[in-house]
């Protein structure tokens, strides 16, 4: 890619930075006195996605990261998944640029073991083997992500088997406050955001829109495949509206709702294209009986559908929506530093398949439903040197009946610096409606079950951060997509299913590792970087599981330099198997991605983007291509 003369001043701090990083160290002045004495106090900062309750981080003893509006922002143009890539114990894989495919390994699970929530509403596809639309979670309009790792099934029920990701939106405060962003890069890529926030006596709200498009590349450059480009178009807008009735209630309501047209190859001449929309609803009670005792209740429903078909044709080939409505009553009673919680929680899935070949019988459409209603209990305390949580869980679905989880974790400080911590936990998914009705299923397929132990040492004095934690994850009745398996049990012609792939319970998982983090500021340059080394395994075939390397780590640093902040940051990952039958290896790679901010004004900034910086040619799925190096540009007003 070639850089215009224009735009080379906004990359050359950049690469500064990039080729003379022992530079900004040797010129780093001391700490100041204020950092050095920590005089100024600093608020707590609060998680909830270990137990749906807020409590400050120092109090979790779960391995949580945060990730901040800040961050987001100097990501440029970009999926979801590409900033959870740079989070400790996760990997990402695409089926070409963003908007395409793309999977989420947190600690070496599968997609589908993560659950995810945006404003605490749930989304999910029962489409094949479900999991969230990662590529269709409008990144603009996120402002904070709390990436929870480790199972949790005793607090979310089904599906958290690997770990948890929250979204948030922005919560409107203070006078009326307007944003608007737009910026350009390469493969013609473009972005326009609008933002505005605030609140009037007792009524705060904040709302955004967004629109992006790209040319993209060529995702498929193998023989047999269309040679044009694969792009995409997106659309977002969100809203959050709250009311404070009084000082002990409060109401809040939320909405989400994101379009996305994206094309991929299917043949020589074939250009498809997929349409997906994601929309979230939520609506929210909170109430404060007194000092001790609160409740909260939330009403949601999360949409997530999507066409196929070749672009530009009519009708679409088939025509996929899920839709996850659920009612959830969560009571907290505070006793000193005692935490007692108690949740019922409602949950039915709909799931609703047209036009497609894997209807059974050559029926024009499938639907199916079911329901899932929970109670979980749990307990917190934290005191001195000791915290420790509990939590329990009893779930009882429509179609497999009933399944108890239970977790179980304690963290001591060994000094004001140090703290170790254990846990361990039991979790479950059950499979999707499009594996158990498809013809590529079966009714009787089993929930998959896991049981999860880890222990953790963890160092913090000031700006220096270091950690290591140790896990070890086992899962039964794993769900496979298993080849000559056939003929599936739904029926269909036997000369046609006779060696048709199918979903079953096949294989036994185990996934173990050891992930480092380090966090640390030398003058005014500050370095953080982790290093995960796993072997997820499917202990049937004593294969590592598909597209997940056993080493993978990350390394960034910032630093301010003549107004500028720039950063950088270095993602790399061993070889990793394509799939779990084949002996098609995917080399191993590392990235160098850097970024630059500059304040223009006092309302306007600018970022830089320049990802891939050694145009590094990788693939993260066999005959998918990935993204050269690339430029993005852009400006963002925000008066203060």
């Amino acid at each position: 890619m070639k850089i215009a003369p224009h735009a080379r001043p906004a990359v050359l701090p950049l690469a500064l930075a990039a080729a003379f990083p022992l530079a900004f160290f040797a010129a780093s002045p001391a700490l100041s006195q204020t950092a050095q004495t920590g005089a100024v106090p600093q608020l707590k900062e609060m998680v909830v996605s270990v137990t749906r309750s807020a409590q400050p981080i120092e109090d979790v003893v779960a391995d949580v990261t945060i990730i901040d509006r800040e961050a987001i922002e100097r990501a440029g143009p970009v999926g979801l998944a590409d900033i959870l890539a740079r989070v400790p114990g996760i990997q990402i894989t695409r089926n070409g640029g963003t908007g395409a495919n793309t999977s989420v390994f947190v600690r070496g699970g599968e997609s589908r073991h993560t659950p995810v929530f945006i404003d605490g509403v749930r989304v999910e596809s029962q489409a094949t083997a479900g999991g969230a639309s990662w590529s269709n979670i409008p990144i603009s309009l996120i402002d904070r992500i709390e990436v929870l790792r480790g199972p949790s099934g005793a607090v979310y029920g089904s599906d958290a088997v690997a770990g948890v990701i929250q979204i948030f939106t922005k919560k409107g405060q203070g006078s009326f406050a307007p944003s608007v962003a737009v910026g350009y890069g390469s493969y013609n890529t473009s972005r326009v955001e609008f933002a505005a926030s605030g609140s009037a006596g007792a009524f705060d709200y904040s709302f955004g829109l967004t629109q992006g498009q790209s040319d993209g590349f060529n995702a498929r450059t193998i023989a047999g495949q269309n040679p044009d480009a694969d792009g995409y178009k997106s659309q977002g807008a969100n809203a959050k509206l709250g009311f404070q009735l009084n000082p002990d209630h409060r109401i809040e309501a939320n909405v989400l709702q994101s379009h996305t047209d994206s094309q991929y190859d299917g043949g020589p001449t074939r250009d498809y294209r997929r349409i997906s929309d994601l929309q979230t609803l939520g609506l929210q009670w909170e109430a404060k009986w007194s000092d001790r005792y609160s409740t909260r209740l939330a009403i949601t429903q999360g949409t997530d559908s999507g066409e196929e078909g070749l672009n530009g044709s009519t009708p679409q080939i088939s025509y996929d929506k899920s839709t996850i409505r659920t009612l959830l009553l969560q009571n907290e009673y505070r006793i000193g530093a005692h935490l007692l919680s108690a949740a019922l929680e409602s949950r039915r899935d709909v799931f609703r398949l047209v036009g497609s070949t894997a209807i059974p019988g050559g029926a024009s459409a499938l639907n199916k439903d079911r329901s899932l209603d929970g109670v979980s209990l749990g307990y917190g305390w934290s005191g001195g040197a000791h915290t420790v949580q509990f939590n329990a869980r009893h779930d009882r679905d429509s179609e497999f009946g009933g399944k108890t989880t239970g977790s179980a974790a304690y963290a001591f400080a060994l000094t004001p610096q140090w703290k170790v911590s254990a846990s361990a936990g039991t979790s479950f998914r059950v499979p999707t409606l499009y594996q158990r009705f498809s013809i590529y299923g079966t009714s009787t397929l089993k929930p998959e079950s896991g049981r999860n132990v880890e222990a953790a040492l963890k160092y913090s004095q000031g700006s220096s951060q270091y950690g290591v934690t140790v896990y070890r994850n086992r899962l039964t009745n794993l769900l496979s997509f298993v080849s000559g398996n056939g003929p599936c049990p739904n029926g269909g012609p036997p000369t046609v299913l006779a060696n048709r792939a199918c979903y079953a319970n096949t294989a036994q998982a185990q996934y173990t590792g050891l992930t480092f983090t380090a966090a640390e500021t030398l003058g005014n340059v500050h370095i953080h970087g982790s290093l995960d080394l796993q072997n997820p395994k499917n202990l049937v075939t004593n294969r590592t599981l598909q597209r997940r390397s056993r080493q993978y780590g990350t390394l960034g640093a910032e630093v301010p330099v003549g107004g500028w902040q720039l950063a950088s940051d270095l993602v790399m990952a061993s070889h990793t198997l394509d799939s779990d039958t084949s002996t098609v290896v995917l080399p191993g790679y590392s990235l160098v991605n850097l970024s630059a901010t500059t304040a223009l004004s006092r309302d306007w900034k600018l970022v830089a983007k320049l990802d891939n910086l050694t145009d590094k040619v990788y693939q993260t799925a066999s005959t998918y291509a990935s993204a050269r190096r690339t430029l993005y540009v852009g400006v963002s007003w925000a008066p203060l």
